[in-house]
């Protein structure tokens, strides 16, 4: 898995959390998280671009009995414009319970929701993208 930056991609309504791992896939960082506007995947390739990313992994928010509902359909659905918008291939990845996680490490540390919300969807976004590349490296 050497030289393979990849990007994450935690898509909301309101907010879009992006985490980025270097070319190792070592270490994962978030990045500050994207508003969900009219050119969210446009700003998307962008940053996956301008982070050499090999890949854009973006959550599919799976029902907890692992079937896809509406909020799966509409991730699917904006990974689908994202791939339009660039070379670089989009994969879905199972995101269940990653802003939960998420809002447990911020709980756990003493911050309130308020405090942590705007950082909780890079945050989910870094869970996503260290859980993506650990099942690749057990592949």
């Amino acid at each position: 898995m050497a030289n393979q930056a990849r990007l994450a991609c935690d898509v909301g309504s309101v907010r879009i959390g992006i985490a980025v791992c270097d070319r190792d896939a070592l270490l994962v960082t978030p990045r500050p998280a994207v508003p969900a506007s009219a050119d969210a995947q446009r700003v998307i390739a962008d940053l996956a671009i301008e982070h050499g990313a090999t890949e854009i992994v973006v959550g599919l928010p799976l029902r907890l009995d692992g079937t896809e509902g509406p909020a799966a359909i509409g991730a699917r659905e904006w990974g689908d414009r994202l791939s339009e918008l660039t070379d670089i291939p989009v994969v879905l990845v199972d995101e269940r319970l990653t802003t939960v996680q998420a809002q447990r490490q911020f709980h756990d540390s003493g911050r309130n929701t308020r405090q942590s919300r705007p950082l909780i969807d890079s945050a989910a976004a870094v869970i996503l993208l260290e859980s993506y590349l650990d099942s690749r490296r057990t592949q």
